[in-house]
């Protein structure tokens, strides 16, 4: 018989245990995989998404908080900016596109933002990639209480072209605070993978002029999202706004600024890097113990194979091997398990955030996990293959009585 046969037929005989030993090498596996591909790509996500600009410009506070307010949706507002303020920098000559964004309201948990037209004409979230309406849809137009409902929140919603809603007021939806103002959805917007998908874009003036809004703000905005002509660019409106003035905010480059977000939450990235060896170092030691524990009722097998030739090395052999197949076994499954995590994990991101992960993206850890599992594993068949190696022939092959 060749090692496979023999470790075939072990693996065949002792099926519970193997089953069982595969199954928590199985969930260790997926587990870290799961983890470290949630971590590269929410990190290389959030880093690289812009929404097609550089900089945002918003109320003095916290950069992080702007640009999640602004960019990504999430968070609320630091506060409002003057129109004036708006039509500075768009005239300023380090500026390539200035759009002005005014939020404060909801549809049923979902925001709405006011911007301006140009955000479906100028504005380009990826290289020659440009927000577009479906058809039969059209963008909204100015000073009407027309809609474009991002495609996520229209999957969601069931919303279509031809429907109308009524906004609710405030960020969190509460039925109680409903506008009377009726809005017309004109258009559902292409998918774009970007948090723009998961709001609701009405003209800048209905937000403004909302009934229910503090009349004093009516002109007001929340940010203005600009796209600059250099690097250079950035830094003279940083300087101009952050360091010299003390009224305004210049949130600049979007991509480290997020970066900041990631290094705050670098502990628990740790925290279940750490859990996840520790599953991943449990499941091996349940390879060790599975077939250690077995030894005792091998013995007599393992005679009879060194009576028929088998030389000590060979036995030797077939346990790590067994020990080996044992974790292959495990990872085989470990890829159902990280293919099922990844995609519910992706499935919450982009629901919380409109940040699209890709679980099915190739990636190193994808192979080196696998390896690392099988050579931890083949390594603790070790200590149960020195056991099997001094099994004594002549005691074993004694007829039991």
């Amino acid at each position: 018989m060749t090692l496979f046969h023999i470790v075939l037929r072990s693996l065949r005989q002792h099926a519970l245990s193997t089953g069982i030993t595969a199954a928590s090498i199985a969930l260790a596996g997926g587990l870290l995989m799961s983890v470290w591909i949630v971590k590269e790509q929410s990190q290389k996500a959030f880093t690289g998404v812009n929404a097609g600009f550089d900089a945002v410009l918003g109320a003095r506070g916290a950069k992080l908080q702007l640009v999640l307010n602004a960019v990504f949706h999430l968070e609320e507002s630091p506060g409002n900016l003057a129109w004036q303020d708006f039509l500075d920098i768009q005239k300023s000559p380090a500026v390539l596109l200035a759009v002005p964004i005014a939020v404060g309201d909801n549809y049923h948990g979902y925001r709405l933002v006011g911007t301006t037209t140009n955000l479906f004409t100028e504005v380009e979230y990826l290289p020659g990639k440009r927000y577009r309406v479906t058809a039969p849809g059209r963008p909204f137009e100015a000073g009407y209480t027309e809609a474009v409902v991002g495609s996520f929140v229209a999957q969601r919603l069931g919303l279509k072209v031809g429907d109308e809603f009524h906004p609710f007021h405030g960020l969190i939806f509460d039925e109680k605070n409903q506008h009377a103002e009726t809005y017309v959805v004109t258009g559902i917007m292409e998918p774009s993978n970007t948090p723009a998908d998961r709001v609701i874009w009405i003209p800048l003036e209905g937000i403004q002029n909302m009934k229910g809004h503090d009349a004093k703000s009516a002109a007001d905005i929340s940010a203005v999202l600009i796209k600059l002509k250099s690097q250079i660019a950035g830094r003279t409106l940083e300087l101009l706004y952050n360091k010299q003035g003390n009224r305004l905010t210049f949130a600049w480059p979007i991509a480290q600024i997020m970066a900041q977000l990631f290094d705050k939450i670098a502990w628990f990235d740790r925290v279940l890097a750490l859990v996840s060896y520790l599953v991943a170092l449990v499941a091996t030691a349940s390879v060790l113990a599975s077939i250690y524990n077995s030894m005792n009722e091998r013995r007599r097998d393992i005679a009879i194979l060194r009576a028929l030739g088998a030389r000590r090395h060979t036995i030797f052999c077939t346990v790590v091997l067994e020990a080996a197949a044992i974790a292959a076994l495990g990872m085989v499954a470990a890829f159902v398990i990280y293919g099922g995590i990844l995609s519910v994990v992706a499935k919450v991101i982009r629901a919380q955030t409109g940040v699209v992960l890709d679980p099915f993206a190739v990636h190193p850890i994808l192979l080196w996990t696998p390896l690392a599992m099988i050579g931890m594993s083949a390594l603790a068949g070790i200590v149960p293959a020195i056991k099997a190696y001094r099994t004594n022939v002549a005691e074993n092959l004694t007829p039991v009585s």
